[in-house]
């Protein structure tokens, strides 16, 4: 395989030393879907899986070395966690009837969810909550943390508005939770993971080009932290026209991956070399990638190679939703990126796929 040529240049995304860390938590209640649980949950610290729950292994499982050690200071903290999967999974049933009731649907695929958790700013200890509902994929109903007012986008909604509103304990409890609660425990979860959610790696970064006609891929694997960006430029400037950026998404090793497309076929080749692929991340100095024929991987046998040593991606079977709400059968291909808005849950032991 072509050597990858990769020139390192003196600026970076440094910023502030202050970091600002993450703690989400996904609930998934699902019914039409053959081989897959009707109820998934997932935490995320930093975009990093800590924890899986399904309504197959019906238990909660840690998914990092290093969230184990949890045990050590709540010594019931997994079994609990699985008492609250239990828990949240007939609640997630029973509402995704209900939802399915209130839009008038009983067959076919339906999903409800919830995403919630806050943010925390380790430098001046600042600390906000968010709390989302979603049915099919688009927005039921949202938490307006200011005025901790839910907003009602669809009519089928308001109902649950009205009543939720007028809970004014309950609005207190989880204002509490959000912004006090929640951020101790985020604190927790980063101390016992320091080591790994505070260090760098750096990527791969390759050109692909599937065929003569098709754009070239920029490609950026194996990275940590998710703070990056991409984007093509030429002459020194940064471009927009024809540039189609994908979204960063998760390997199964927890880094990261990430993609930009540049169309040129209104370039003449001569031109080429003017363009360049620019790799930001967080605190390093900038990985470009110029624009030369010999440089770009192509399809064909050089494209397998890539694919087999440099792509640490997604596994054979994942679970995909997001705003499109698809259970997808996702191979592991960086030229074929899917847009991810919401959540990627990797199944655990069960393999996610429709049939």
């Amino acid at each position: 395989m072509k050597p990858l040529f990769i020139v390192l240049i003196l600026v970076g995304i440094q910023g502030s030393s202050a970091v600002k860390h993450s703690l989400k938590y996904f609930y998934t209640a699902s019914s039409g879907i053959k081989n897959f649980p009707s109820y998934v949950s997932a935490g995320l610290v930093d975009d990093v899986q800590i924890s899986y729950c399904d309504s197959n292994i019906n238990k909660n499982i840690p998914k990092q070395d290093w969230i184990k050690k949890v045990s050590s200071e709540y010594p019931n903290y997994w079994k609990e966690e699985t008492q609250t999967c239990q828990v949240k999974q007939r609640i997630f049933k029973a509402n995704l009837e209900i939802a399915k009731q209130r839009f008038n649907q009983t067959e076919g695929v339906h999903f409800y969810q919830q995403m919630y958790g806050c943010e925390w700013d380790d430098e001046t200890g600042e600390a906000r909550g968010y709390d989302e509902f979603g049915y099919d994929g688009e927005d039921l109903i949202t938490l307006n943390p200011k005025t901790q007012e839910w907003i009602a986008p669809k009519p089928q909604a308001v109902i649950t508005k009205h009543k939720w509103d007028h809970d004014k304990d309950a609005a207190e409890h989880e204002k509490y939770y959000l912004t006090q609660i929640c951020a101790e425990w985020l604190q927790k979860y980063v101390n016992y993971g320091r080591s790994s959610l505070m260090r760098t790696d750096l990527p791969s970064v390759s050109l692909l080009q599937r065929t003569p006609s098709s754009p070239v891929s920029c490609i950026a694997t194996g990275f940590y932290p998710k703070r990056a960006e991409m984007f093509w430029r030429k002459n020194g400037e940064e471009i927009h026209d024809g540039v189609d950026k994908g979204e960063i998404l998760p390997n199964n090793d927890g880094t990261f991956q990430m993609s930009a497309h540049i169309d040129l076929r209104s370039v003449p080749t001569e031109d080429w070399p003017k363009y360049e692929c620019v790799f930001q991340l967080y605190g390093v100095n900038d990985i470009t990638n110029r624009l030369e024929k010999t440089r770009i991987l192509t399809n064909g046998r050089t494209q397998i190679k890539f694919l087999k040593k440099f792509n640490r991606c997604l596994p054979k079977r994942v679970c995909c939703l997001g705003p499109s709400v698809l259970m997808l059968h996702c191979p592991c291909r960086p030229d074929v990126l899917i847009r991810l808005d919401v959540l990627l849950v990797i199944a655990g032991p069960h393999e996610c796929r429709l049939d």
